[in-house]
């Protein structure tokens, strides 16, 4: 009964300090008003500290997938890391040196003034199931956004959200007459509305692509199974992990 009496008594405050009371009350009732806020839902909350402060957590500026994205400076080179493998089933464990197979830099500019520089290329992976399969994979993650499953660029997904993005269809008649080289240097180095993946998809598994794009475009045909082996086989880094077939990263 005392401890009652006593707690209701310094609920009113200290009688010898009128003031006292008036501040404790005036305390629980802002107290009140955040409590009730916040039990609410965050957004009235945050709308009143917006108004306190002046600025609201949810008012900050957003990016968009590939929007500003940023390409490697000019004239950087890759570290030694899992990015040259030494062949297009092998796995890289940080050798520098890498695939002497893998071309020397050229730019979208020599692409369109000088496309020697990629018609010239050799594609070093057969178009054998292994190569298909690790093409069709990375096409689903790096390609299909933009070109669409069928790569005729009508039906990619970022149309939904971009309609004036439409890909190049990679089933036109321009696009059956590139070479494999001139493939290869688009996803190296990118072109027009086309970003780099050079910094993506390592050496070999571009070529894995550039197969995959032709199976797209009705060529050529599945190499027998049994030629795989000529290229090295499908190791056990293959199936378990997704730099063993070039990595990504290599320029």
């Amino acid at each position: 009964m005392c401890r009652g009496l006593r707690a209701a008594e310094a609920g009113r405050g200290d009688p010898r300090d009128p003031a006292g009371g008036s501040r404790l009350r005036g305390f629980l009732s802002v107290a009140a008003v955040l409590v009730g806020a916040a039990s609410g839902a965050c957004v009235p909350l945050d709308d009143f500290m917006g108004d306190v402060f002046g600025r609201s957590m949810r008012d900050q500026r957003s990016f968009d997938p590939y929007e500003h994205t940023l390409l490697p400076p000019e004239g950087s080179v890759p570290f030694s890391a899992g990015n040259y493998a030494a062949g297009a089933y092998e796995v890289n464990l940080g050798q520098p040196e890498g695939s002497l197979s893998v071309p020397p830099p050229f730019t979208q500019g020599d692409m369109a003034d000088r496309p020697e520089v990629v018609d010239t290329l050799t594609n070093p992976v057969a178009p054998t199931p292994a190569s298909l399969g690790r093409g069709e994979e990375l096409y689903e993650r790096f390609c299909v956004v933009c070109h669409g499953p069928d790569g005729s660029g009508r039906t990619g997904y970022i149309i939904e959200v971009f309609p004036a993005m439409a890909a190049y269809p990679l089933g036109s008649d321009a696009a059956l007459a590139h070479s494999d080289g001139y493939i290869y240097g688009m996803i190296r180095v990118g072109r027009n509305l086309m970003p780099a993946y050079g910094h993506q998809i390592g050496h070999y598994d571009r070529w894995h692509v550039v197969n995959y794009v032709r199976r797209l475009q009705g060529l050529p045909e599945v190499e027998a199974a049994g030629e795989a082996e000529e290229d090295g086989g499908e190791s056990e880094g293959d199936a378990a992990g997704t730099d063993s077939h070039g990595g990504a990263g290599a320029n």
